[in-house]
């Protein structure tokens, strides 16, 4: 279990480290388009300030994962960028939901892995 824990850590660290790495030195041009999800896009764009938030999150969470420490608040905080990632590709791009479901299984696994320390969230008092 320790060793799947160590895996699963280690790939969502260095796959949230591409993709943020990626954008802000913009590693690969913006693929084309098409229909919903060019809106959707052109909307983020547009916020200006969204997708470098949304980046330097991922890259805040990618470090965590890969160095090892504060884990299970990275799993916390990156929780809500995984769900918006699995339904944008369900409802606008469904080419990429195989990815999102496996992000949000990993995302799951090392929330379940660290279950004790959210034990504390879920007290009444």
């Amino acid at each position: 279990m320790k060793i799947a824990f160590i895996i699963i850590r280690i790939l969502m660290g260095l796959m949230f480290m591409f993709a943020s790495v990626a954008y802000f030195f913009k590693l690969y041009p913006q693929p084309v388009l098409h229909g919903n999800i060019k809106i959707f896009m052109e909307g983020v764009t547009a916020s200006v300030y969204l997708m470098p938030l949304v980046k330097i999150t991922e890259l805040i969470c990618a470090i965590a994962f890969l160095i090892g420490r504060y884990v299970s608040l990275a799993a916390v905080v990156i929780f809500p960028i995984i769900i918006n990632i699995l339904l944008v590709h369900i409802y606008l791009d469904p080419s990429g939901t195989p990815l999102a479901i496996a992000l949000l299984l990993a995302d799951l696994f090392i929330a379940c892995y660290y279950r004790q320390n959210y034990a504390t969230l879920f007290n009444a008092k």
